[in-house]
């Protein structure tokens, strides 16, 4: 059974940019150079914490990153539940704070993504499983006959 090709690009888009983007974004909590991160933090999660902002930001950054290079591993549909989380979280912390509702808003929507494609990958991986499953049963039909 071959997967339908449509379903194949709406998976690579997502796996691609949930992917890359979470590596991009990981590594400029180090350089803030697409914006100031620590802005969107709530002041009090550094300090129960007993953390710099700065120092939380760049443990953010590192699970960031590790999250997208999960994407791309055998891990995917776990990874894309992780960023899924991950983004909801994120969301949340705008949230709690009752600022920039608006970002809260656009990470909900790529954790749906995020979603999205797990459920993908479950039915690629479905897919890869039914194939190899029928391409066994042919070949065991085939020795049966020739036996």
């Amino acid at each position: 059974m071959e997967l339908d090709a449509r379903l194949n690009v709406a998976w690579r888009t997502l796996w691609l940019t949930l992917g890359l983007v979470p590596i991009v974004a990981g590594l400029d909590k180090f350089f803030n150079l697409l914006t100031n991160w620590e802005m969107y933090l709530n002041p009090l999660v550094p300090r129960m914490l007993h953390l710099s902002p700065a120092g939380f930001m760049h443990i953010v950054g590192v699970i960031e990153m590790v999250a997208g290079v999960l994407i791309f591993t055998r891990w995917t549909r776990f990874a894309a539940y992780l960023v899924m989380v991950w983004l909801c979280a994120i969301a949340l912390n705008l949230i709690t704070q009752g600022t920039f509702l608006d970002v809260a808003v656009r990470d909900l929507v790529i954790a749906t993504g995020a979603f999205t494609l797990a459920k993908l990958t479950e039915v690629r991986e479905a897919g890869v499983v039914r194939e190899s499953s029928g391409a066994v049963a042919v070949l065991q039909q085939t020795r049966d006959r020739l036996a």
